[in-house]
């Protein structure tokens, strides 16, 4: 029996790779931040996204790359990947809205729904329950949303202020944009041909009530590779996972 929700869910994405990296210096001398492997995996960062893209249900990427551009390319060109990819460039910096209303002009189904992913981000969670979450709400744009551990103990203390406790890396007791998320169709026309949807088109959704935020589902593996720490850790817990 087929499901009715499947229909709404997107086949198509967009993968923003287009960042210079520069706090995951000296790998990002030579490559772009995607292309930085996580440690014991023998894969870039954009390899395993491309891989959980495919697992939910896409058939169809564009990677929007930037720094190094022809590094990514040339990887893209000569993997054997599991899904169809293009690759965009920006002939000029049009900033991060700018850049996905480019990038989502190249998607081959103008008229479905897509999703979209920054090229450091290394997680897995159900993309489809996330697909189905941005339909029921009727939604325009549905931000996936993180709870990242701090990257500091924490204490607790009790009525007089005496310590009652020590947390190694408690998780933020705020949720963050987790840098994956689901656009309808209408999306790409609100976006911004220069500048930063996400100081212009997202505060406007919002006031709109059409902005969704769907929360990562607990013990979901999610982590934003921004410094060399970020690596060491994503290798640890991978490790841990049996991955």
């Amino acid at each position: 029996m087929s499901d009715p929700s499947a229909a709404s869910r997107p086949v198509q994405a967009v993968v923003l790779a287009g960042g210079q990296g520069s706090r995951l210096r000296p790998y990002t001398d030579d490559r772009p931040k995607p292309m930085v492997e996580i440690p014991g995996t023998g894969t870039p960062i954009i390899g395993h996204q491309l891989s959980w893209l495919a697992e939910e249900g896409v058939t169809d990427v564009v990677v929007s790359c930037g720094h190094l551009a022809e590094v990514l390319q040339k990887w893209l060109e000569t993997a054997d990947l599991p899904v169809s990819v293009t690759t965009v460039v920006e002939s000029e910096p049009l900033g991060r809205g700018g850049g996905l209303k480019y990038a989502a002009a190249h998607l081959p189904r103008p008229d479905q729904p897509w999703y979209a992913t920054n090229g450091d981000i290394w997680t897995r969670f159900s993309l489809r329950d996330m697909a189905d979450f941005h339909t029921e709400r009727d939604a325009v744009a549905t931000l996936a949303l993180a709870r990242p551990r701090l990257p500091w103990g924490a204490v607790k203390t009790d009525g007089f202020g005496r310590i009652t406790d020590f947390i190694e890396a408690p998780p933020s007791t705020f949720e963050i944009n987790a840098g994956v998320y689901v656009f309808s169709p209408e999306f790409a026309g609100l976006l911004p041909d220069r500048g930063d949807h996400e100081r212009t088109t997202f505060p406007r959704l919002a006031r709109e009530r059409k902005l969704a935020g769907f929360t990562i589902p607990q013990g979901s593996y999610w982590r934003a590779i921004d410094t060399a720490k970020d690596l060491t850790e994503a290798a640890k817990e991978l490790a841990a996972l049996g991955r």
